[in-house]
């Protein structure tokens, strides 16, 4: 999907013959902006002693100090979208009229400041409706805007959902780890390391689960193991209890096809029963290292956003041979309609939501991959490497950090693999 730069296409002059709709709209909304930045901007340079921060324009015009940042940073931009998008309410902005025109600032200027506000207020009221849907809009000229609109819309939907579901976490850990199998030339070893901190039942019987699951044409079934090479199938075994809360929570393990669910056991609820899960699973040659030519596949790998958490951090740890040069791409897709998505079947880029979220390069080595989420994690790292027998050295990696994941959505990282028979 595409957009108009803002930073690369003028915003000014007058609609012309051919202009759609959204030219249109984009045409006043620029034209309110302008407005303002001329109107409210005349008036601050006027108020007399020339208050320049947010704290001396409160005091001198005796507004709020939340309200004076509000107004400078966007009197401060150049841009008419940016002004829109920063400018506080109309009726914020008369009070800070009235107060200029107490202080002696002259008529005109405040008059002419108040001719930008109405027009403002009329674009809100009947052009698009609200202040909010306003917001939406020029989110999708601004990233700035767009990363501030998202990140609120979203944890308004977190703490709705934490409370609908009964449950939440403050972080949700999903990390793989790929590199050659020994035992099957051609073929990847895959080690996932989940982890859920601070999740807790906000309200009796609400479930707190996280699962694992493979996602490619492979007709041998997943024997997945800890990382002392046992398979998984007692309660017990797929947790490191060395970086689980105290005492160790318990919880069932599921299988259903490729998936394994890991599901919280007991039926404590309450902020005091908020416990930390860390899980391994290692599946060796798991999946092929590359692709036929011309296939046009990925390499992918998810997390699922099966439970509100604050903060979803996605890595993934490449093998120096694995993919190699490749940089991820991040999609994230909304499960709500086929459920999990596959990232080769084109058909699902119908379910692509349009977000900014993109994966940052962690460098060389495992010592890079420090994390304020999740905690001792350099420690876990080298704890599977050291039971696993991997130097961790010879890995590089990628990691998305997403603040308020979309409860319900899929967060994928794709890489292009090789070509190979």
């Amino acid at each position: 999907m595409t957009s108009a730069d803002p930073q690369t296409e003028s915003h000014a002059g007058a609609e012309s013959a051919g202009a759609g709709p959204t030219d249109r709209l984009e045409v006043k909304i620029v034209a309110a902006g302008a407005g303002l930045l001329a109107g409210m901007g005349s008036v601050l340079e006027a108020v007399p002693e020339s208050p320049r921060g947010p704290q001396a324009l409160a005091r001198r015009l005796g507004i709020d100090k939340v309200l004076a940042s509000r107004l400078l940073a966007a009197m401060r931009s150049a841009d008419p979208l940016f002004a829109v998008h920063r400018t506080p309410g109309p009726e914020p902005l008369r009070r800070t009229l009235d107060a200029a025109a107490r202080v002696g600032v002259e008529p005109a200027l405040v008059g002419r400041a108040r001719e930008a506000v109405d027009q403002f207020e009329r674009l809100i009221r009947d052009e698009v409706g609200d202040r909010a849907s306003l917001d939406a809009i020029v989110s999708a000229w601004l990233p700035e805007a767009r990363r501030e609109f998202e990140l609120r819309r979203k944890q308004s939907a977190f703490k709705a959902m934490s409370h609908l579901r009964g449950a939440m976490a403050r972080s949700l850990m999903a990390t793989v780890m790929l590199a050659p199998s020994e035992g099957e030339p051609g073929r990847l070893d895959v080690v996932w390391l989940n982890g859920l901190f601070g999740a807790v039942r906000l309200r009796p019987r609400a479930g707190v689960r996280v699962a694992t699951r493979r996602l490619a044409p492979e007709q041998t079934a997943r024997r997945p193991l800890t990382l002392s090479a046992e398979p998984i199938e007692d309660v017990a075994h797929a947790r490191v209890e060395e970086f689980c809360s105290s005492p160790a929570p318990a919880f069932s393990v599921q299988r259903a096809g490729q998936a394994v669910h890991y599901s919280l056991a007991g039926d404590s609820y309450g902020p005091r029963s908020a416990v930390d899960l860390v899980t391994a699973e290692v599946n060796r040659a798991e999946m092929r290292g590359s692709v036929p030519p011309g296939s046009g596949r990925k390499g992918h790998f998810f997390a699922e956003v099966s439970l509100p958490v604050e903060v979803l951090q996605l890595d993934v740890f490449l093998h120096r041979s694995v993919y190699p040069g490749a940089s991820p791409e991040v999609r994230v897709y909304d499960t709500s309609f086929e459920g999990v998505a596959d990232a080769n079947d084109r058909a699902r880029d119908i379910d692509i939501l349009d977000v900014i979220e993109r994966a940052e390069p962690l460098g060389e080595g495992l010592a890079s991959a420090r994390s304020a989420e999740v905690p001792r994690y350099l420690d876990l790292l080298g704890h599977a490497c050291h039971r696993l027998g991997w130097d961790p050295v010879i890995f590089r990696g990628f990691r998305c950090r997403v603040e308020y994941p979309i409860y319900g959505s899929q967060v994928t990282m794709l890489f292009d693999p090789p070509h190979g028979e």
